[in-house]
């Protein structure tokens, strides 16, 4: 069996990938670069790929970064220190415009040259409820897309979209990840991080994973220009 995994080197695509190969896929490691602000994520994509031992990664580029309309590709700040509410309100200015629909369409075309018959996401509607895509919905439609416009898809061979992820909260999936063996010091999640790759601590991305370390009973091994729970008890 054959699985693309859409592979950024964020801790969310990691754990996606290690269950992937738990359940007995070789693996075809698709990572985007697409123009994101975030770029340190590129280089955490291949030490992961080299990690699960890949049977092949590709970095493609495609720059989203000339359409803008988010704050990842550098339109607009990165929204910091957001409540819980907050983040739970509208969707953020972190938002790609239809990311999800290019990176998949992409991973489909991947799925059809080596004959994958799915695709893993990382995607998680619990964390990110913002996002409308990452809903449930959005993907079951795109996996009805996948079977009514590929040759595999009119042969019967429906290119399966799974979302692993998608119901659990981020102290689920790092459970998850620790039972996996995932190297959690190898993943990247910040959306804005300092020149060091170190990541900021305090964009929303930042504090959602911060908080299910802690909630896990767990320090964050990566490097942070500032924690929540380090500034909270400096005298």
């Amino acid at each position: 069996m054959k699985a693309v995994v859409l592979a950024s080197g964020g801790l969310d695509s990691t754990v996606a990938a290690a269950m992937a190969r738990r359940d007995g896929y070789a693996l075809y490691l698709l990572t985007i670069e697409y123009g994101q602000r975030h770029h340190v994520e590129i280089q955490k994509a291949r030490e992961i790929a080299a990690w699960l031992e890949a049977g092949e990664h590709k970095i493609l580029r495609f720059d989203l970064h000339a359409f803008g309309g988010s704050a990842l590709v550098g339109s607009g700040d990165v929204p910091k220190n957001r409540s819980e509410h907050e983040r739970e309100t509208g969707i953020p200015s972190t938002y790609v415009p239809a990311r999800n629909t290019v990176f998949l369409s992409l991973a489909l075309a991947y799925a059809e040259v080596v004959d994958a018959s799915c695709i893993f996401i990382g995607a998680n509607v619990l964390d990110y409820s913002g996002y409308p895509d990452c809903r449930p919905e959005f993907l079951r439609a795109f996996e009805r897309v996948a079977r009514l416009g590929t040759k595999k898809g009119t042969h019967g061979n429906t290119v399966r979209i799974k979302a692993p992820l998608l119901l659990l909260s981020k102290t689920q999936i790092i459970q998850q990840g620790l039972a996996l063996g995932v190297p959690f010091e190898l993943t990247h999640s910040c959306y804005d991080p300092r020149g060091d790759g170190s990541a900021c601590g305090q964009c929303d991305s930042c504090l959602i994973r911060l908080k299910g370390f802690e909630d896990a009973g767990l320090r964050d091994p990566v490097p942070y220009a500032a924690r929540a729970s380090d500034a909270s008890s400096a005298p």
